[in-house]
């Protein structure tokens, strides 16, 4: 897949021409995501990712760090954090910005290192695509993490997109199709989830893990803890 939205990033760190960075889905009409959105300073994260970062500890794995703005949030509190993200120009932008340690890779291919904290901002969680892979993640999650280890991420309920009355579908309502397309590139159609806290928390249960959720705001929007029971 074309890394697209490594490009946006990498263009607008080093001040390149830049063109608009649109998200095509299945419901409606494209949109444009703001690049600079992934260039925050603390001071402009929402409530919810601040919370985040605030109970963060010990070892830190950022999953799908993009452009690394909570690993700087982090490292400037001195903590141990890793950035894994699996976009090449994403990741060379990191490391100009000041990232110490970056890792390149698909999550799921990620092994080795136990962690303490599993962390997925901007809805990083929705790289599983579906309530399935969901589950294998979670799985794969347990591996990663120490014996007393939380991963903490956020995510938002999507009824409101059916105008609550959610359509008879063979597949859970908050998987949905997107794509990325940058200066006339386009990545291929992908899957991406959001789940509602309700499901979320059946789910990880079903896999051994109890769920607290640590914040909502008045868009969906929540943060959640998950620990092994």
């Amino acid at each position: 897949m074309a890394d697209v939205l490594g490009q946006a990033i990498y263009d607008f760190y080093h001040n390149l021409p830049l063109g608009k960075l649109w998200i095509h889905n299945k419901y409606g009409p494209r949109e444009e995501m703001p690049v600079n959105v992934y260039f925050r300073e603390p001071e402009e994260m929402p409530d919810l990712e601040l919370v985040a970062l605030q109970n963060c500890r010990g070892k830190i794995l950022d999953i799908g760090a993009g452009a690394g703005s909570h690993v700087l949030a982090l490292q400037a509190k001195d903590a141990d954090v890793t950035a894994l993200e699996i976009s090449p120009k994403a990741c060379v932008v990191m490391e100009q910005r000041g990232v110490n340690k970056i890792v390149q890779q698909d999550i799921f291919m990620f092994e080795g290192d136990r962690f303490d904290t599993l962390l997925l901002l901007m809805n990083g969680i929705g790289l599983t695509g579906n309530i399935a892979t969901l589950k294998q993640f979670l799985q794969h999650a347990n591996k990663l993490l120490k014996p007393s280890g939380q991963l903490i991420f956020d995510s938002s309920d999507v009824a409101y997109l059916y105008n609550g009355s959610i359509p008879g579908m063979d597949h859970y309502y908050g998987e949905i199709l997107y794509r990325y397309e940058y200066k006339k590139q386009k990545t291929g159609w992908f899957n991406w989830l959001y789940i509602d806290a309700k499901t979320l928390t059946e789910t990880a249960a079903s896999e051994g893990w109890k769920t607290e959720i640590l914040g909502k705001d008045e868009d969906d929007q929540y943060l959640a803890r998950l620990v092994l029971k």
